[in-house]
């Protein structure tokens, strides 16, 4: 089996793959202080509830935008796992050129999800990825990385209002169904919600029109949308063409079948991560 961690600002999605299939996944939240032996406690709990064991884990696969994190589920890697894990970043094969100015500053979700998106839809592709932060990314034809756009999440817009105002309370995020509110509570929905829904599509349209200006216009690029609130968005909006909810998990699992045969000519276990190039 393939262990995979999607390690975000808010929480850590694991994924376990047998065969090539996604069989079960869990979300935690994302915690810098917790040591690698809590973070195994609790991914031995899982495993244990689904009746799967942990000793048929061959291979551990991280992608990660938290950097304080890495060395410590490397470490659980090796300690629980006893495997060294593959860590997402350059120098790893992904099958995508990246026109980014500098590589090494694109996330490494934001790549995991092009894989995936281009693998799954072929390009040209807009994936959006709704986490703590929301990027839109844009891939070409010819599974190149074109770069693309990154605003506050919708939860970070939410928390904002809460905290930096006197008055307005702390709202659950759902769509009110009208734009002309009555109390406060509405008002900041319909704020937060339909707010968010026109800036995906504003951007949507316009990163349609540049890809066309790249690639040409022959083909309409296909809009993938991934992460938690990817389905309250959709029901507002009419750009996005797919939700898929495992995209990054099955980008993860893409990649390491790109790189498990490197991986495995790879003799230490001590914890480190692939040399970037």
């Amino acid at each position: 089996m393939l262990l995979a961690f999607d390690v975000g600002n808010t929480n850590i999605v694991l994924g376990v793959f047998r065969d090539g299939k996604l069989i079960q996944n869990w979300r935690m939240e994302t915690d810098r202080q917790k040591s690698a032996d809590e973070y195994g406690m609790l991914i031995n709990q899982f495993f244990a509830y689904e009746g799967l064991k942990t000793s048929e884990v061959k291979d551990v696969i991280i992608s990660t935008v938290v950097p304080p994190i890495l060395y410590t589920l490397q470490h659980l890697s090796t300690k629980y796992f006893n495997r060294r894990a593959i860590v997402i970043g350059p120098g790893i094969k992904t099958g995508l050129i990246v026109k980014y100015d500098n590589p090494k500053q694109v996330g490494a979700d934001r790549i995991v999800n092009a894989v995936a998106a281009y693998n799954k839809y072929g390009g040209p592709l807009i994936v959006i990825d709704f986490g703590t932060a929301t990027t839109f990314c844009a891939i070409s034809e010819k599974a190149e990385y074109l770069g693309g756009s990154i605003t506050s999440g919708i939860k970070i817009s939410s928390e904002a209002l809460f905290e930096k105002t006197a008055k307005l309370p702390r709202v659950e995020l759902e769509a009110p169904g009208h734009t002309i509110c009555k109390n406060t509570n509405e008002s900041m929905q319909a704020g937060l919600v339909y707010g968010y829904m026109g800036v995906v599509e504003y951007i949507v349209r316009l990163m349609k029109k540049e890809l066309a200006e790249i690639c040409g216009a022959e083909k309409e690029p296909v809009v993938v949308a991934t992460g938690g609130l990817a389905t309250l968005i959709d029901e507002g909006v009419n750009c996005i063409d797919h939700v898929d909810k495992m995209l990054t998990l099955e980008g993860l699992r893409i990649i390491y079948e790109k790189n498990k045969q490197a991986h495995n000519r790879v003799k230490s276990k001590e914890p480190s991560e692939y040399i970037l190039e």
